[in-house]
């Protein structure tokens, strides 16, 4: 049995109680283009190591260390990992580097301190900046909020296509609503329980509500696979969910494994109170982006060198920021990897119910369920985190859910979750709506119909100004290909071509770089937070740009037709993120 943090295992927990790459910038200017209105920050993946001596810029040596894709938990210097079985050099050294490493952090973290806060004593929590704060990903989310996009108000205004809402079916949940009013006023038989859920709830949920929450997750999955409601742990959102998950399997410095590109708020949702590491997993345009064996293995063997545990691999499935769903063969490589390297899997799968193409979704439960791992330690390592933030739309409802089958899991999980509890009254709500089978079926179908109408509308416009996106059939948004639009093939190019978006074409969208993509030029866009008119807009704007860039005036149609057959040919084998013959029958 692997092993799982020590409090685990204890009464300690009180009873009441987330190939090559180039050279990525150390600073990230934002701002118009004058000296003046610039500010400093870290860069999209900051802080950054200093480049060896000798290594030319923009060289494209394969990162050393995961810290170059994510800011540096102190206390992962502090921890000595090095097994016992190796030599006593080996550890002698293993031990000085990691001193030299803790130094480092301290004296950051006190230069910090001594910075802003001469005469108090902060945690380095306070002072360091592990949230990730200073990614380009929020940092264009504070450049929108300064400048909000509204059609009567500011309709010169940056418009927010760096958020991932769903705002596409308001109108079914506020009919339902309106035909409901019991549930909505809070009454139960015309009486009203006001006082009842005013009161305090134990950390364990509304019985009604996860049963109602299990079974909208089959439906989801086709019914293919049932879940049992006492395995549900509820959270408040995903970002507490999956942090929990972390607090029960990985201890200060352990590691997980990443595929990039991947949602750049793991960096705060993983790491930044836990201490655990992020070791990224290298997957590339050449196929998709897909989860290939030898970057499992490359990505596990650096976790190694760089004395980290190893503790499980996590993934979103369908995936943020790709928009795509992963396949049975990724999968079952997952499943495969964990239980040979006896470690866990967390599959991210509060995108499950945004599947607009015509496949079904494929669940990690599924996969379980053919290799007939249902009742073994294998399915006790494989944990699934679950929101109402994507599938509905209710992001400020603060609904998220583990599920685990491994008893202790659950149990510290529910003892964790008095820190981020699931109001009763949204208990309450929920749980009359989610019963409700005929709407739930009616909403998902015409979720699917309107994203994939939206994603449509989207792709289209892109590629009247000759810009495509990876091949989506998930999620709110699309993995955009603006490589032909960089002056030079760098993360510097990436984060120019970004802040010209951002503040001259008004429109936030997230680079690649801040999603620890290792190519730059890819963006994600999102596409279900606005109107039809607002993407309309927005699309008119980025065309007006690209046709008025020495860029897109130096590209003749000659050659954007040769650019066009070329990633035809490169993507042939991968758009449709699985070949025929890698079907199984069920999937033709």
């Amino acid at each position: 049995m692997t092993s799982l943090p020590a409090f685990l295992g204890t009464n300690n927990v009180p009873e009441q109680g987330s190939e090559g790459t180039p050279r990525i910038p150390a600073v990230l200017r934002l701002g118009p283009q004058s000296n003046s209105a610039e500010k400093d920050s870290a860069g999209p993946s900051a802080p950054q190591h200093k480049r060896k001596p000798g290594r030319p810029p923009g060289s494209r040596k394969p990162p050393a260390s995961p810290l170059n894709v994510g800011t540096t938990n102190a206390t992962a210097k502090k921890r000595k990992v090095a097994p016992k079985t190796q030599s006593c050099k080996r550890k002698s050294n293993t031990s000085n580097s990691q001193a030299a490493r803790t130094k480092d952090a301290r004296n950051r973290g006190e230069r910090s301190r001594d910075s802003t806060h001469s005469s108090s004593n902060l945690s380095t929590k306070v002072t360091s900046n592990g949230h990730g704060q200073d990614s380009s990903y929020f940092l264009g989310w504070e450049e929108y909020e300064k400048n909000p996009y509204d059609e009567m108000k500011n309709p010169n205004g940056m418009i927010q296509m760096g958020l991932a809402e769903n705002q596409l079916c308001f109108d079914l949940i506020e009919s339902w609503l309106a035909k409901n009013q019991d549930a909505a006023s809070l009454k139960r038989n015309g009486q009203s329980i006001f006082r009842e859920l005013a009161l305090f709830q134990d950390y364990h949920g509304m019985p009604e509500f996860k049963k109602a929450m299990a079974e909208f997750m089959e439906e989801i999955r086709g019914n293919r696979v049932t879940f049992d409601p006492k395995k549900i742990v509820l959270a408040a959102g995903s970002t507490s969910a999956n942090e929990t998950l972390m607090f029960c399997l990985a201890e200060p410095g352990d590691a997980f494994l990443l595929p990039t590109p991947y949602y750049p708020g793991f960096d705060r949702d993983l790491k930044w109170r836990t201490g655990a590491e992020i070791v990224p997993i290298h997957c590339s345009s050449s196929n998709g982006f897909q989860i290939t064996e030898s970057a499992l293995q490359q990505a596990y063997q650096q976790a190694l060198k760089l004395d980290l545990k190893v503790k499980g691999v996590l993934v979103t499935n369908p995936s943020n920021p790709l928009g795509t769903a992963l396949t049975r063969r990724e999968l079952n490589l997952l499943v495969d990897f964990i239980t040979s390297k006896n470690i866990h899997l967390i599959s991210d799968e509060i995108y499950s119910g945004t599947m607009f193409g015509f496949e079904q979704f494929i669940s990690v439960m599924d996969v379980l369920q053919d290799k007939k791992l249902g009742n073994t330690e294998v399915s006790k390592r494989v944990h699934i985190v679950y929101s109402l933030s994507k599938d509905l739309g209710l992001p400020g409802f603060r609904v998220g859910a583990i599920y685990s089958n491994d008893e202790m899991i659950v149990s510290a999980a529910t003892k964790m979750s008095s820190f981020g509890l699931v109001s009763s009254q949204t208990q309450y709500l929920l749980s009359a709506l989610l019963s409700d089978k005929k709407f739930t079926s009616q909403y998902l179908e015409e979720n699917q119909k309107r994203l994939r109408s939206r994603q449509k509308r989207l792709v289209s416009g892109l590629e009247s100004s000759g810009i495509t996106s990876l091949r989506s059939n998930a999620g709110l948004f699309c993995w955009v290909d603006m490589r032909h639009l960089l002056d030079t093939n760098t993360f510097e190019a990436e984060l120019d071509l970004w802040k010209k978006i951002v503040y001259n074409v008004k429109l936030n969208i997230s680079p690649g770089s801040s999603c620890h993509c290792t190519e730059p030029g890819w963006f994600r866009v999102c596409f279900a937070n606005m109107s039809e008119d607002t993407l309309d807009l927005a699309l008119k704007r980025l065309k007006t740009f690209v046709e008025s860039t020495d860029c897109g005036r130096m590209i003749s149609r000659k050659s954007h037709e040769r650019l066009k057959s070329l990633r035809k040919k490169t993507v042939s084998n991968w758009v449709f993120r699985v070949s025929w013959s890698d079907r199984v029958p069920d999937e033709r």
